[in-house]
């Protein structure tokens, strides 16, 4: 079993007299596709906000641990240096892109660190120099690398807000990995695609785990999405995690069945008889 690339301690989140989360303890591995499902309002999203710096949690750790052994308290960390030192990055349910700039220029922006650097933060890159150049060239190869994985190749130089939806979808995933993760967060990547984009977007999340060195913390509602694609799930309702595990265990795990058709555990077989469903049980075959 791999190392966990994220540990979440204890984390609780309180709005005013509103807790949210409630000592949430779970545990994403390194390389693994982990997803975070429950009902709406299950508290899904703000756990998302904690752990990318949006949120600070009231109480509780999140330990995030790089190849090398370090670690980052991310609950400890100004907003925008769990992206800049922590290396945790992070897609929204509602597109985010810079619709007016290029496809190219999109994945490009997500490289200004490299570049910055490259430049002493002063005018060299205006200047010509040659670290400068090489760090450019260098950032627009990566740039096109990730166009050829998403099949945007032929549209670089159109404006990112000209692509179909699920284009979108992909090129949003494609500028957080051009920042080179080592957690990429995707909230709800599934919403609004159709089958078609559904299957790339399984492609190109595979791809992202298999091969690019980076482990996956995703919430989605397609469950088709979510048993396909993911090695681990944890399911939370009402800010509680209910169920942690594999993707059949989870498929059969009388909470969470009741979390998603809102009754009570006793209450699940009679339920699914009255709607006609059939889903085994634990000591009940299917």
């Amino acid at each position: 079993m791999a190392a966990p690339v994220l540990k979440v301690d204890h984390l609780t989140m309180r709005f005013g007299g509103l807790t949210a989360i409630g000592d949430l303890s779970f545990e994403a591995r390194r390389g693994d596709i982990t997803a975070l499902i429950g009902p709406n309002g299950a508290g899904k999203t703000t756990v998302f906000n904690c752990i990318t710096g949006f949120y600070k949690p009231t109480e509780g750790m999140l330990t995030l641990t790089h190849d090398d052994g370090s670690e980052h308290l991310l609950e400890r960390l100004p907003n925008h240096e769990v992206n800049r030192t922590a290396r945790v990055a992070r897609t929204f349910q509602n597109i985010r892109l810079f619709p007016g700039m290029t496809v190219l220029e999109n994945l490009l922006v997500a490289q200004h660190k490299t570049l910055m650097r490259a430049s002493g933060y002063t005018v060299l890159g205006l200047l010509g120099f040659k670290g400068f150049r090489d760090a450019q060239a260098a950032a627009i190869e990566k740039a096109k690398g990730w166009l050829a994985r998403i099949d945007l190749t032929e549209r670089a130089d159109e404006p990112a807000g000209s692509l179909p939806y699920g284009a979108q979808r992909r090129l949003e995933i494609a500028r957080a990995m051009c920042t080179d993760p080592v957690l990429l967060c995707l909230d709800e990547p599934a919403a609004g695609l159709n089958p078609r984009e559904s299957l790339e977007l399984n492609t190109l999340l595979r791809h992202i785990r298999d091969h690019e060195g980076t482990s996956v913390l995703l919430i989605e509602h397609d469950m088709s999405v979510v048993m396909e694609i993911s090695d681990h799930i944890v399911v939370l309702d009402y800010g509680k995690k209910i169920a942690d595990g594999t993707p059949e265990e989870i498929r059969t795990n009388p909470s969470v069945i009741a979390a998603y058709l809102g009754v009570e555990d006793e209450e699940v077989e009679a339920v699914e008889a009255e709607v006609g469903l059939s889903l085994p049980h634990e000591g009940h075959p299917a």
